[in-house]
């Protein structure tokens, strides 16, 4: 969820700041659609990736003995 949130944000603050630039230079604005949903594909993927395997991880583990271990 969070690193949806992330990329929602990042779509915003990319097209903001594309279309403001592209008011002060001489190049046209070009929004792609199918590019920023690949963009935000790629950060949701990230985001389930790096969340998922680790509590994958830690659930497998037997909590006496991780928590013995401390």
């Amino acid at each position: 969820m969070l690193s949806s949130f992330g990329g929602l944000i990042g779509i915003v603050l990319a097209l903001v700041t594309s279309a403001s630039l592209a008011g002060l230079l001489p190049v046209p604005f070009v929004f792609n659609a199918p590019i920023v949903l690949i963009g935000f594909t790629f950060s949701a993927a990230v985001g389930v990736d790096f969340g998922y395997v680790p509590a994958r991880k830690a659930a497998r583990l037997d909590p006496i003995e991780v928590l013995r271990h401390e």
